[in-house]
This record gives C-alpha cells, structure tokens and sequence, in this order.
C-alpha cells in the first residue's frame, strides 16, 4: 500500500502537519521542520517507513523544481530600499561563519585530524553544494571514507541550529511587542510598503496580468532565466533568482508576495520541505554511530562559534544579540528554515495580525539575506578554499 505515490506522499506529509500542530500547541517552541525531520529518521529506521519512501513518494521532485520559483518569490517580499539597511545582516552572517569555521579548524585538528575538520567546516557554514564540493574533493584524494562527515552534518545541523535561533527569535519578538506598547517600535517597511504600492499605482494590472496561471508562469518564466545564468555564470542559480525577484518587484514585472497572489505558496512550501527532509534518507543508524564523536564536536563547537560570531557582530553594529544571532545561525538551516521560523515566531507571539505582520518584516528580511549570505555565498567559498588544502 506505501508503495502508492499518494499514499506515500501523504504519510511523510502527515509527519509535517504532527510538527505544524506541535509548534501551534508550544507556541512555535518546537520548530515544526525539527517535528518533521526526527520523526522522519525514526520513522525510516525503525521500519515504520520503508527506505525508498521518498522517492516512492516523488513529491521531493516537485520540491526541488520548485525551489526557484520560491526563491523568487522570497525577491518579491523584500523592496530594494530594504536591501540598503541590510549591510549589517551581512556582516553579522560573515562574522558567525568566520568566528565558527575557525574554532572548528582548531579544535577538530587538534583532537581528530586536519581531515575531518575541513570535511565539516565547508557543510557546518551552508548546505548541499558545499557538501558536495567538499565530498567530491575528499572522493578525489582518497579520503572517501570522510565523506559521511560532511553528509551528517548537513543532516542534523538544523536540529542544532533551528532551536537555539528560535529561542532568541522569540525574545526579540517579545521586546518588539514591549517596544510597541510603549510606543517606541518603528515597523519595518513590509513588501506593501509605500514604493511598492506607487509601483502597482502606475503600473496597474490588466487583464491578462491579473491571471493566476499568467502570474505562476511570469514566476516560473524568471527562476528558469536565473537557472540558466547560473549554469553559464559562477554566480549560483539561486542568487540569480532571487535578484530577479527583487529586480522584478522594483520594475513592476512582479507583484509582492508573487506565488501568494497566485495561491501557490503554500504548496511550494510544502514540496520544498519534502526536499529538506529527503536530504536525510541516506543517514543510517551505523553511520551516526560509527561518527558520532567528531560529529559531535563540529555541531557543538560551530554552533557555538557561529552564535559568538553573531554577538560579537551584533554588539559592533549595534543590533541587539537576539536579532543578530538568529542571523548569525542561518548558515545552519538556511531556506526555507528561516522563514519558517519567522513565520511560527510571528504566529505565535503576535496578539493579533497587524502586530503578527510588524514582527514578522522585522524578522524576515534579515533573516533571509543572513541565510544568503551564509549558505549561498559563504559555505561554497569556503569549501572551495578549504578541500583545496588537503
């Protein structure tokens, strides 16, 4: 019967809503993408699901012909005038990765072996093209028997990471909703601010523009331009999409919160977590067991390099710590993991929507280009630099 595509779609589907209806219940305490993730693991080794679920399933597929076109979509939910405050959010996500990937180098090499802590240190900074620029390097040189290193770590450094932002995501919310009843908060322009609205104004939407399937296919028309310039760039495909996107929304080519007009988001979000989780199948019990020491040491060391990175950075650009560390902590779980989080700490924070939206823009654009920075830029740099030294 689990060998239905549906079927299969539905029980791993099924492990998402148990962790949406866990983070409502907790007030977003337990972040659902955890929920989901272990319960996946546990689900798979102890036979409840079989091994091939996923590609049973085939929805992980959707997901990641649909990670452009979120991208894109998350371009069209920060104005360009956003973008020029967020320098900070850049420098806070560089000082994480630089303060973490350090402390790894040293303490990794000094208890393990040089190896094993370039194998982590690339991976521990982003996701999966530093997993495989660092895997298909060590395959090269003969240290294959490492690889599992940077495969694990991708696995389980959002459940490292998810957590820890999520708890000083939730304290900064709190002092916002302290700040806004003490009439001291200043919201942050939203994607509806005032220079998108004079774009809709005179560019307004005709006919053929107000169609849902006319703005799902301008979406999907533009990620595809930004996956083919980044097969013939070395800029990566999803830098392109999401300049598209912002570039689209200051040219009046997109409107704001483009797949959500399109009553489409929802969905791409849920395939896209299907990609996150599937990232897990091949991890088994022996391999955990097997690296769990080093492991170990890189999680807890990166983690709490990255998050002393963040406040030293934080504290020099004067944001506050709960604000900058959450960015800082992005290079663990990246997109869609943070804007997940915002979306749970809003929800659940919030007293009502108008407040829910304050936090929620306060939260997500720097959350976004920290995630950016880290995963997209940052990890690949320095993976590519790092392997090159073994």
């Amino acid at each position: 019967m689990i060998d239905n595509p549906l079927v299969a779609t539905t029980l791993i589907f099924a492990l998402i809503a148990l962790g949406e209806w866990i983070s409502i219940i907790t007030r977003a305490r337990v972040p659902m993408l955890l929920t989901a993730m272990v319960g996946y693991l546990i689900c798979v080794w102890t036979g409840i699901f079989p091994a091939d679920i996923m590609e049973t399933s085939t929805f992980a597929g959707l997901g990641a012909l649909l990670i452009g076109p979120a991208i894109l979509h998350m371009g069209t939910m920060i104005p360009l005038s956003l973008l020029k405050s967020q320098i900070k959010a850049v420098l806070i996500a560089l000082g994480g990765v630089v303060v973490g990937g350090g402390i790894v180098l040293l303490v990794v090499s000094l208890i393990f072996d040089y190896p094993t802590a370039v194998a982590g240190v690339g991976p521990l900074s982003g996701g999966v093209v530093a997993l495989l620029v660092t895997s298909e390097r060590l395959t090269e040189i003969g240290l294959a028997s490492l690889v599992v290193i940077p495969a694990l770590v991708v696995a389980f450094q959002g459940l490292m990471g998810m957590p820890l932002a999520l708890n000083f995501m939730r304290r900064y919310a709190v002092r916002l909703q302290k700040d806004m009843d003490e009439g001291k908060f200043i919201p942050l322009a939203g994607p509806e601010s005032e220079e998108v609205a004079t774009t809709k104004e005179e560019k307004p939407a005709g006919p053929i523009r107000s169609s849902m399937t006319m703005k799902l296919f301008f979406v999907f028309l533009g990620a595809s331009v930004g996956i083919m310039l980044g097969e013939v760039t070395p800029i990566h495909y999803t830098l392109w999409c999401l300049a598209i996107g912002i570039a689209g929304l200051k040219f009046g080519m997109f409107e704001a919160r483009t797949l959500e007009k399109a009553n489409s988001f929802t969905m791409t979000m849920v395939a896209i977590i299907f990609v996150v989780i599937g990232s897990m199948a091949g991890v088994t019990p022996v391999d955990v067991w097997d690296n769990l020491p080093s492991i170990l040491v890189i999680l807890i060391l990166g983690t709490f390099g990255i998050s002393l990175g963040g406040f030293i950075m934080s504290k020099l650009v004067k944001w506050h710590p709960y604000k900058g560390m959450p960015v800082a902590l992005t290079a663990l779980f990246g997109f869609p993991g943070d804007y997940i989080l915002c979306e749970e700490v809003s929800r659940s924070v919030a007293r009502n929507k108008k407040e829910e939206k304050a936090i929620f823009d306060e939260l997500m654009t720097p959350m976004l280009i920290g995630g950016f920075t880290t995963v997209t830029i940052a990890s690949v740099v320095v993976a590519g630099i790092l392997v090159q030294t073994l």
